[in-house]
């Protein structure tokens, strides 16, 4: 009796193990099909596209498009608000504070704690895919040799260019120049980045991929021929709103994150009447690039790859034009750390918001996870992809940002939070707020809310990586110093 029963259970156990025995064998057998990607990144595009309503005026069909059938991240926050430790940041999977790459150098592989480290376009090679890239991915010319792709498309560049500045700054930076001139859209290096994806979409490439393509434009210098300066009449375009007493409460240590920077005061705009020609050249940059994702989006869904293609659209950081008296970015204030972050493709809830808090750092296990690979346990962020499903999906994470080093500010649903290297600190109520005009960090009040976003803020704060240039402010022993030129103790606080 008793040998009976255990051949019973012997049959049942065999039994059950027969069908997974099956498909273990039948998944050895069958090639998995994964998503191709189609990887699409503005430089220096602020919140001023219709899905976030950052500009009551701006004109993205196209981007409007994507996000209908997509979801978009209207709290989405760069990692670093600049271009550089940005884009190192989102392609690492790693904070600002953990690579020590704050500024526009050093290029990643050229630091030895980072060399070996496997990006995002590395880890989906690995795994099967194509990796191609035109414009800019990484920083300038960087990724563009050591293996970042397989496949090289054109590289960042301007493009049509005046034979002088158009605007004199007081820097005379030959960057910080804007306004309209005529030109060929088509001699724009935007037009052709587009003009090379649209041709890899077009000729037919094995799968899966991942084709990323980087547009430089709204990005100063922005230049835009006059059809898409009569988008934005002179007479009737609106400024951002501004306060003149708006700097009174911030800390003196956000006026020297802004020190020895080429973009130009609000005074300068304004006593210059630059203003209106700066917003007016940014909003007509937004609205040329927006065209070219039209054009690639067209493509897309022309070709055989259009309903087995995740189309993520995101930049790399903000952009202020008056706001906080300043224009330019490296600031921790909304308009510097606020980015579009749209995913469309299969396993996205199509036409859909989610207001959780969301990091560019995210994007890596987000599309490692929608690709169906293994998940990577070396990254710093954390998937998007509950939210993909579900826009209201709990989140446990705030978006933090950091500029140059022991600089982070906080971002939650209803709150911002700014503590830096000095000990200052800012809070906003971004609810009735949203322009931070006023901290509300020296309140009472606020004290233990303070306590449990400080909670947030990075427990590792590395030195900047060796050969940091450029815009790299350190603090150490109550000095604060730029790529090692002392700013001494008393100096006065440059006029903004």
């Amino acid at each position: 009796m008793q040998r009976r029963l255990l051949d019973t259970r012997t049959l049942f156990l065999l039994a059950a193990l027969i069908p997974v025995a099956f498909a273990a064998c039948s998944e050895a057998g069958t090639k998995v099909i994964r998503p191709n990607i189609l990887f699409i990144a503005i430089d220096d595009l602020n919140d001023w596209v219709e899905p976030l309503g950052g500009h009551p005026q701006v004109h993205t069909p196209h981007i409007s498009r994507l996000a209908s059938r997509g979801t978009t991240f209207t709290n989405a926050h760069t990692q670093a608000p600049l271009c550089n430790p940005s884009r190192t940041s989102l392609m690492l999977g790693l904070r600002p504070s953990t690579t020590g790459i704050y500024g526009l150098r050093p290029w990643l592989r050229d630091v030895e704690e980072l060399s070996g480290r496997v990006t995002l376009p590395q880890h989906l090679g690995q795994h099967g895919y194509r990796t191609l890239s035109a414009g800019k991915i990484y920083h300038g010319r960087y990724g563009r040799e050591g293996g970042e792709f397989d496949v090289l498309g054109p590289r960042t560049e301007v493009g049509a260019r005046p034979p002088q500045k158009l605007v004199t700054t007081p820097q005379n930076h030959p960057l910080m120049d804007w306004g309209l001139f005529p030109h060929r859209d088509e001699d724009k290096g935007d037009w052709k980045v587009a003009h090379w994806a649209v041709e890899q979409l077009e000729g037919g490439m094995p799968e899966p991929f991942f084709l990323s393509a980087g547009f430089f434009l709204p990005h100063v210098p922005c230049y835009a021929t006059q059809k898409w300066f009569d988008l934005y009449p002179e007479s009737g375009t609106q400024l951002p709103p501004m306060r003149a007493d708006d700097r009174g409460d911030t800390p003196h240590f956000s006026w020297f994150l802004h020190w020895k920077l080429p973009e130009p005061r609000l005074r300068f705009l304004q006593e210059s009447d630059q203003w209106t020609n700066l917003v007016r050249s940014y909003l007509a940059s937004i609205s040329f690039v927006d065209s070219l994702i039209g054009w690639l989006l067209d493509t897309l869904d022309g070709s055989p790859y259009a309903d087995n293609t995740i189309v993520v659209l995101w930049s790399d950081h903000g952009w202020h034009l008056g706001e906080k008296l300043i224009t330019g970015k490296n600031t921790l204030w909304d308009r510097s750390t606020r980015v579009p972050l749209i995913f469309a493709g299969p396993g996205v809830t199509q036409g859909v918001v989610s207001n959780r808090p969301a990091e560019l750092l995210d994007i890596y296990p987000t599309l490692t996870e929608l690709a169906g690979l293994p998940p990577k346990e070396d990254l710093e962020g954390h998937s998007l992809v509950p939210q993909l499903k579900d826009p209201e999906a709990p989140r446990e994470w705030p978006a933090v940002t950091t500029h140059n080093r022991n600089n982070h500010g906080v971002r939650t649903e209803g709150w911002r939070y700014i503590r830096y290297a000095d000990g200052s600190e800012e809070l906003y109520d971004m609810r009735n707020d949203p322009n931070e005009w006023t901290t509300l960090a020296g309140e009472p009040a606020h004290a233990a809310r303070i306590e449990e976003l400080r909670s947030w803020l990075p427990s590792r704060n590395v030195k900047p990586a060796p050969g940091s240039a450029v815009r790299v402010l350190t603090y150490e022993n109550g000095q604060a110093n730029w790529e090692g030129e002392d700013i001494l103790p008393g100096q006065p606080i440059p006029e903004i």
